[in-house]
């Protein structure tokens, strides 16, 4: 059995014993899947309906701890429950685990059952009931870097995560010698996915030793997400049960290239790109001039939902086919972003400011309020960038570190507005506490350079 289940299959599959394991599970703000494994005949019972998880969840950092702060839940108030609601059109077999399906869930006010506003895939269903308002659908893909290491994540752990190891030696860019080698993980993963009804298209080498990619097919942007969120935990799954680690951090090492989640966007109506224009210029409609130049216009106030992280920032590097500069460019990787598919009914805009440790919910959802905003705006498009961007001075920068980009979300009308107060300053929080916990680290860097010598 594989592919996408209803009940009614569910049953059929709990009756046979083919499935008897049912991930429940909601998407984090970090992007992580975290939920409960039920007893098939408990989630046909009653779970189908709802469950239930302490709203701690949706106000942690990566290391679960509780930072205070947080206007939704806090020790004063006893950290109580959300409702988790199945969103049966996500269940599906996950065949790299044994009798296993899985189902997304909506995240809920247990006292009210009214959407939280905060959780991550209600933030984007609010920016795509927006889009409809208008007459539009938002098509979208994302891509998945990341980097396979030779060890496992225990000896990593027991290392302290000294000495990584990438699996292969080389930049393996397009390589197909060496990601045959890597054919053990990677081939399981494309077909685990796609057995799984993840639409995925193809796997290569990225430009870097160790580094990876994984291309799905565009799809509605709800499913874009949700296709990312299960296969990034796919990887490391998988990755892990074949004796490795994958990691989506987007810098590991000053040396090496770090790792990106470029977004590609258009917006649709009656089934057809409405981006795409004959007579327009690169083919490209009124439309997405005015889309694009609201991406444009705000994307240093957005950033943070784009690169989260201290570690984000440490990506932003001149040569390393990741981006400085907020731009848009024909087909210029120069660029933050990138008119793809000039001329053709494929046309879009790529953006490439998002690194691997992207939650693609709050990504997504930051980048079709910041196009909203031009569409309603009638925002003028400026001419293309061309050349080397790296080195243009007359190309504003994107933020080069967590601090200054919080200063100007935090400042945002435009997502106080398209987001709602509570949803902005929840997300500055998170962020605030992620660099106040990196204020307050010492580092390996701090004491080697020091140790003796300061």
């Amino acid at each position: 059995m594989k592919g996408m289940i209803d009940l009614a299959e569910l049953k059929k599959a709990a009756s046979n014993g083919s499935i008897d394991t049912v991930l429940v599970c909601f998407v984090d703000m970090q992007g992580r899947l975290m939920g409960k494994r039920f007893h098939v005949s408990n989630f046909l019972d009653s779970a189908w309906e709802e469950t239930h998880c302490c709203n701690y969840l949706l106000a942690t950092d990566l290391e679960m701890g509780t930072p205070d702060g947080y206007a939704s839940t806090s020790w004063e108030t006893g950290y109580g429950d959300y409702v988790m609601k199945p969103d049966l059109s996500t269940m599906r077999v996950l065949p790299w685990l044994d009798c296993t399906a899985m189902v997304l869930c909506d995240i809920l006010d247990h006292h009210t059952h009214k959407p939280v506003s905060h959780a991550p895939r209600q933030v984007l269903k609010n920016q795509i009931d927006r889009l409809k308002n208008l007459g539009f659908d938002a098509m979208m893909a994302t891509e998945l870097e990341f980097f396979l290491f030779k060890q496992s994540l225990e000896e990593l752990q027991q290392s302290h995560f000294m000495n990584l190891e990438p699996i292969s030696a080389y930049n393996e860019d397009y390589h197909i010698l060496q990601t045959t080698k890597e054919e053990p993980v990677m081939r399981r993963l494309r077909n685990s996915l796609y057995d799984a009804g993840i639409p995925i298209e193809n796997s290569k080498g990225e430009a870097e030793a160790g580094q990876e990619e994984l291309n799905i097919k565009y799809s509605d942007a709800m499913a874009c997400a949700d296709h990312h969120s299960i296969a990034k935990h796919a990887t490391k799954e998988i990755a892990w049960q074949q004796g490795h680690s994958a990691t989506f951090l987007p810098k590991w090492h000053i040396d090496r290239v770090g790792s990106a989640s470029h977004v590609h966007v258009s917006l649709w109506r009656d089934g057809k790109n409405a981006f795409y224009d004959t007579k327009g210029e690169h083919g490209k409609s009124a439309l997405m001039s005015q889309f694009v130049a609201g991406l444009i216009h705000y994307a240093a106030e957005y950033t943070v939902l784009l690169a989260p992280y201290v570690n984000s920032y440490k990506r932003f590097m001149k040569g390393t086919f990741a981006p400085t500069k907020i731009a848009w460019s024909v087909d210029n990787r120069t660029a933050g972003f990138r008119l793809c598919g000039e001329a053709t009914k494929a046309v879009r805009i790529e953006c490439r400011i998002p690194g691997s440790d992207v939650n693609p919910y709050l990504a997504q959802a930051a980048l079709l309020a910041a196009g909203i905003k031009g569409i309603e705006d009638k925002m003028t498009l400026a001419p293309p960038a061309t050349g080397d961007m790296y080195n243009d001075t007359s190309v504003p920068e994107i933020p080069t570190t967590l601090r200054s980009a919080i200063e100007l979300m935090q400042q945002s009308d435009m997502l106080r507005e398209a987001l709602g107060e509570d949803v902005l300053d929840h997300y500055v929080r998170c962020a605030q506490w992620e660099q106040q916990a990196f204020d307050n680290a010492v580092t390996q860097w701090e004491v080697a350079r020091g140790f003796e010598r300061a």
